[in-house]
């Protein structure tokens, strides 16, 4: 959305929009960016602080004039409900626009379980988890769901997903919608963690490429504030680089052999220590090895690391990112597998590419998808077409 486009025309929604990104405080700045007239702004602003969108409060300092109040997107009102799902567990959040979780939860699911049986076990959950917190389903924007898999967002549908192949082309956005009745919208877990990451961490870097390692590899490619899904949702599916050839290459969910994801995971890790006797059942049981001083739980890891630098080496010189982001349970809370990582990545790469690069493990850790689906909802459920249809129903 440009000024120039906006010019004596801006809808409501296009206000909106101003507001949300903080091009527009007030009134004032309102009309100076968009043109319109005092009427016609007037009337526009009298729509939106109608339906709970805006708020005015406080005062703006003024060089000139009576001090102008400040417009603010009214985030406490919208109410967005957040889930993480996984392979084995599946986390669930309420949550208001500003990213204030007001109740989360834990449930255990089963990915290879049939998806329509799954997701009403979610509704219920999260009708639950709502009622808990003092809130309707009248109140929710929307909800936001990442899985572990490729998802095409222009039909929010799983596309050939590896770890959970009964899901392929699953209506979830459509079931949930119906079990809910509110809007749902689906991505991928990897582009929720970096959406996350960039918005709420790090707003001024243009590129942010976020990393999940836990019982699979994924990552999340974020452009200018936003995901880059790929042609059919594939982009940043890296845990599906073949790295091993020969005998020595295992079995991927994938159905190839050799992928990162077997050697560098979680998952892959806790194949190597049971076939070394050790009693490990997933990737949260490996990290609690390597923080507790493990010395073959740690060798591991570095080797981990090591592997998963070579195939993000490429990233990193394809990209150019301004920030690395190590997310997953893998990452946290140590820094055993970063430190591998970053220092493969600088052994890999030409100085120009990470000169000015910053290597980190996630900040938010198990809060980044149930954040990044946050920002996910609000995106799509207050965008201006979005916000400008409610309005024009309403009147």
């Amino acid at each position: 959305m440009t000024v120039t486009a906006l010019t004596g025309s801006a809808t409501a929604g296009e206000i909106l929009e101003l507001v949300r990104s903080g091009r527009a405080r007030t009134r004032r700045e309102v009309q100076e960016l968009t043109g319109l007239s005092r009427s016609t702004l007037s009337l526009r602003m009298s729509q939106l602080l109608a339906a709970g969108y805006l708020r005015e409060s406080g005062q703006a300092a003024a060089t000139t004039g009576r001090p102008a109040r400040i417009l603010t997107f009214d985030e406490a009102r919208q109410i967005v409900l957040s889930v993480d799902i996984g392979a084995t567990h599946a986390k669930l959040a309420v949550l208001d626009a500003g990213s204030t979780v007001l109740m989360e939860a834990q449930a255990e699911i089963d990915i290879s379980a049939p998806p329509e049986l799954t997701l009403r076990s979610l509704a219920r959950r999260l009708t639950e988890l709502l009622t808990r917190s003092e809130r309707t389903l009248s109140a929710v924007a929307g909800v936001g769901v990442g899985i572990p898999a490729p998802v095409r967002f222009s039909t929010q549908r799983p596309n050939n997903p590896p770890l959970m192949r009964a899901w392929h082309d699953f209506p979830i956005a459509e079931t949930l919608e119906s079990l809910l009745g509110v809007p749902v919208f689906v991505d991928n877990d990897a582009n929720l963690m970096g959406l996350g990451e960039a918005r709420d961490r790090y707003p001024d870097s243009p590129s942010v490429l976020f990393v999940k390692v836990g019982t699979g590899i994924g990552a999340g490619v974020i452009l200018h504030g936003q995901p880059e899904r790929g042609i059919a949702g594939g982009a940043g599916d890296i845990g599906h680089i073949r790295i091993v050839d020969g005998a020595a290459a295992h079995l991927c969910t994938c159905g190839a052999v050799g992928c990162l994801a077997t050697e560098a995971s979680g998952g892959a890790i806790v194949r190597m220590l049971r076939e070394e006797g050790r009693d490990v059942r997933s990737a949260g049981d490996v990290n609690r090895l390597v923080n507790a001083g493990d010395p073959r739980a740690i060798e591991l890891t570095q080797r981990a690391g090591r592997l998963l630098g070579d195939v993000l080496a490429t990233s990193v010189a394809l990209l150019n990112p301004a920030v690395l982001v190590i997310g997953g349970v893998m990452a946290d809370p140590g820094t055993v597998l970063v430190d591998s990582v970053r220092d493969r990545v600088y052994e890999r790469t030409v100085p120009m590419s990470t000169r000015e690069l910053f290597i980190t493990a996630s900040s938010l850790g198990a809060d980044a998808a149930i954040q990044g689906a946050r920002h996910m909802v609000i995106d799509q459920t207050f965008s201006a077409a979005a916000v400008d249809s409610r309005l024009q129903l309403a009147s």
